[in-house]
Formats: C-alpha cells, structure tokens, sequence
C-alpha cells in the first residue's frame, strides 16, 4: 500500500448534498438484493469487542458514542439506490443504541471463562441484525462483569465501516470518553470525511495512478480464472442462504514457525501463509496457475487513514508456480506475486473493466469463490489507557457460530497472529452451499501442509498432487 501525504479535512457537508458514490460503493450496488440480503442487508455487518478496565459511565459513554456519529458522517450516510444517479445522502446525527447487559456472577479469577463470556456475547450480536435504513448505522452493548470489568461490543453495518473503520471509531470513542470524563488533552484531530475519498476517486490525480495499473491488471490477469472451490450443494438446491463461522487455534509453535522463516526470506507473515495456501491448491488441483483473491485495507492515501468508511478493495493475486522446486522457491514467487499486486493496487471493480473474465469459474453452479485473508489491523490495542479507561481488543476467539456476519457468497479464510502470539483463525462460509464437514476439512488440510512446509521449506516438492479434488482452471 503506497501512502501520500496527508491534507486538511473536508469541511462539513450542506444539507440535502448528493455525494457521488465511491467506487467501492457502485461495484456493492451492482449486488444489489434489497435490504433483506446480499451487501446491504441486515447481517452484512462487522462485529468487533473490547476489553474495558475501569469504571465506566453510561451516561458519558452513551454521549462519547454520539459523538462518534457527529464526527463521522459515514455513519450516518444512507446509499441512495433508487435515483439516477445513485448516491450518498449524509443525514443528521442521530443517538447510538448503547445496550447494558449483566455479566456478574463470573469469578474475577476465571479468566478463560469471562473471556469465553466475552466471546458467546460476541457471537450473540454477530447472529443480529442491524438495517441499513435505520440510522446511525452504529450500535453498541456493554456487557459489565463488575464495576472495574466490561467488555464494549460494537456492531456496524458494512456499506458504512470496514475493519480498519472499527478500529478507528474504538479509537475515537476512547479519546473522546476521555475528553467527557475531564481529560481535555485527549481530544482528537478533526476527522477527513468518506465523502471527500469518493471525490477523490474522480480527481485527476487517481485517474492519472489508474492509468498504469489498469495496463498492468490487463497484462498480469491475460487468461486468469479466480479461485473457485466445488461446493456441497448447487445454488438452486440449496435452502436461504446465510454465513455460519467456524473458528480455530493453531498454537504457537506453528506461528514462530511462519514468523522466522517470514523473518529469513524478508518477506511477511501474509506472504508465507499465502505461499502454503498456494502450494495446498496446487496439491488439490494439479494447477499451477494460482488466482487467489484477498482483501486489502483499500487506503492507498495517507489522508484517509482515520476516516470511517467502506475503503475495502480485493486483489487478485496471480502466482505461477511452474518451475519451483521446494517451497521456499515458491515462497520467492510470491513475494514477488504481493510486491506486483500491492504496488499497484485499484479497485476491483476497475480490474475487471481490464479483465472481464477473471470471476467466471465462481458463478458456475457447484463452484463458489473462495477469499483468503491475513488480518493485520491497525491500531490494534493491547492494555492501552486512554484516559480513565484501558482498552484490550478481543481477538482470540475459538467458539464457531452457525449465524454471524454475511460474506458475499463462498468462503473467507482468514488468519490472524493473536497479540497473544498464537495463530488463529475462522472460516465463514455460505452454509446454504457447503456442510460444516468439509468446511472443517479444508482448515485441517491446509495446516497439514503449512505444518509441514514451514518445518523443511528447502525439501523438494512433489511432481502432481496425488488426489486433485478441485477443477483446474482449464
């Protein structure tokens, strides 16, 4: 992700003022299913928790939270999709649902079970709902252990925030508590505005930087097929469709593994990961063109770092793995695979103008796409005081949900190296197309082979996968 210096904050938006879309926003409405599915239906939300240590007020917090939606404008901005052109209407500020819920009776002793608490009222609002046409599109619950323990849960939809967003807003919310509470110092910087990214996004400056890239896009994606995995039932067999998350532990030892060899090749933890995942599709498929997509944080511009909105943007990662022979040979490739991709990074929604056919395999009945994910979140808190109150996100979780936030339509894998210092994960996956069981099969096949590639990355790999279970993408 290449970053530019930052600018002044956009001034308040006039009333009645028809935004343009983000490009972001205009590819959300071509999947467009109402407001009872698909991006902008009632689940299609993110859920994140945090840890709070101290006393917290309500009444400060119900005002820091309101706050909040003043100072973002995404979070209260409403798509409107039935007008030509579509647009974004920002609204006035409206107050934040905050719920109190009563999680006494847990020994402050028994760590693992307040934290396992913790998680089951994360999963409990993750399988809720939020409506895209109620605003502010923020919600919150604080869940209180005792006076001193808590746990904030926010839920926001996502056509108004993406990961990098929640944490911002946390962020925000911190500071400005703490300026309620007294603490004057902690006040934040006025904040750069959705708004202005969209208008960005038409300024000469980016039409100038999309100029190259799309000529790479077109050149590196020249007959490229997006991953696809065979699914458990065909979409026209298949019951409503809803996400369900199976979530996972794989230790330490398997982490410092991932780490020090990412350390070795000068290459990151991301790239490792998604190395092994390469060389376990090839195991499956015998195909040595591998097009995997993953998501990116989208905010290519250093101005848009703490601004809330959808900046989210997928690459597709096209690695050839002709000619590797051992697994740091492919290591190699797709370091240089990342390097390509990340240094010319456009909305998806453009690469597909330059490769039109890259997403045809995941809209065939009985393949479904599948996304590959490393989070890396910013501003990731780990006993941070801001203020009054300390702040520790959730982020080890291990307990699997059969309703939890929507993903598009397939599978997301996402892994992630806990501030614990574990390697953890979840599969979300469309249980309308794929069982729990097979589902829980490909998480084990692929630790097997990053287990086994991390621990001899300079063994030969084998010639042909021995049982491919994946159609090829010719």
């Amino acid at each position: 992700m290449t970053a530019v210096a930052a600018t002044a904050p956009a001034v308040a938006a006039a009333p009645d003022e028809e935004v343009p879309l983000s490009v972001q926003q205009e590819f959300l409405c071509l999947w467009d299913k109402g407001d009872d599915m698909g991006p902008f239906g009632p689940r299609f939300h993110i859920v994140d928790g945090w840890r709070v240590r101290g006393p917290v007020d309500p009444a400060l917090l119900r005002a820091a939270l309101d706050d909040v939606v003043v100072r973002h404008e995404a979070l209260r901005t409403t798509v409107v999709r039935d007008a030509e052109p579509r647009h974004q209407r920002i609204l006035d500020p409206a107050p934040v649902p905050l719920e109190i819920r009563d999680l006494s009776g847990i020994d402050p002793a028994d760590t693992e079970a307040r934290h396992l608490r913790c998680e089951e009222l994360l999963n409990e609002i993750a399988a809720d709902t939020i409506g895209v046409g109620r605003m502010p599109l923020l919600r919150a619950v604080l869940g209180r252990f005792d006076d001193e323990d808590a746990v904030l849960a926010l839920i926001a939809h996502h056509t108004a925030v993406d990961a990098w967003s929640m944490q911002v807003i946390l962020r925000d919310l911190a500071a400005l508590y703490a300026v309620r509470a007294g603490d004057r110092g902690a006040a934040p910087e006025p904040a750069p505005q959705y708004r202005e990214y969209a208008r960005w996004q038409r300024s000469t400056e980016a039409r100038k930087a999309e100029h190259a890239a799309r000529a790479f896009w077109r050149d590196k994606l020249d007959g490229a097929r997006a991953l696809a995995l065979p699914t458990d039932r065909t979409r026209t067999e298949a019951p409503d469709f809803s996400t369900s998350w199976h979530r996972f532990g794989w230790g330490e030892r398997l982490r410092e593994q991932v780490t020090q060899l990412a350390a070795e090749s000068r290459s990151s933890a991301f790239i490792v990961l998604l190395a092994a995942f390469n060389v376990f599709l090839h195991r499956q498929t015998g195909d040595t063109d591998i097009v995997v997509p993953t998501f990116t944080p989208g905010r290519t511009q250093a101005r848009f770092q703490d601004a809330v909105g959808s900046f989210f943007n997928f690459l597709p990662l096209r690695t050839d793995l002709s000619g590797c022979a051992t697994f740091r040979d492919v290591l190699a490739r797709t370091r240089e695979t990342c390097l390509e991709a990340y240094t010319r990074e456009i909305p998806l929604a453009t690469v597909l103008e330059e490769a039109p056919e890259l997403m045809e395999r995941v809209a065939v009945d009985g393949l479904a796409s599948c996304v590959f994910q490393v989070i890396q979140t910013p501003f990731t808190m780990a006993g941070e005081r801001i203020g009054p109150l300390a702040y520790e996100a959730v982020r080890r979780k291990v307990l699997s949900q059969t309703v939890g936030s929507d993903i598009p339509d397939g599978t997301l894998l996402c892994l992630e190296i806990s501030p614990t210092g574990e390697l953890i994960g979840e599969l979300g996956f469309s249980s309308n197309l794929y069982d729990v069981s097979t589902v829980r099969g490909l998480v084990a096949g692929f630790r097997e082979v990053l287990s086994e590639l991390v621990a001899a990355p300079d063994t030969v790999l084998p010639d042909r996968p021995d049982v491919p279970t994946i159609p090829t993408q010719e």
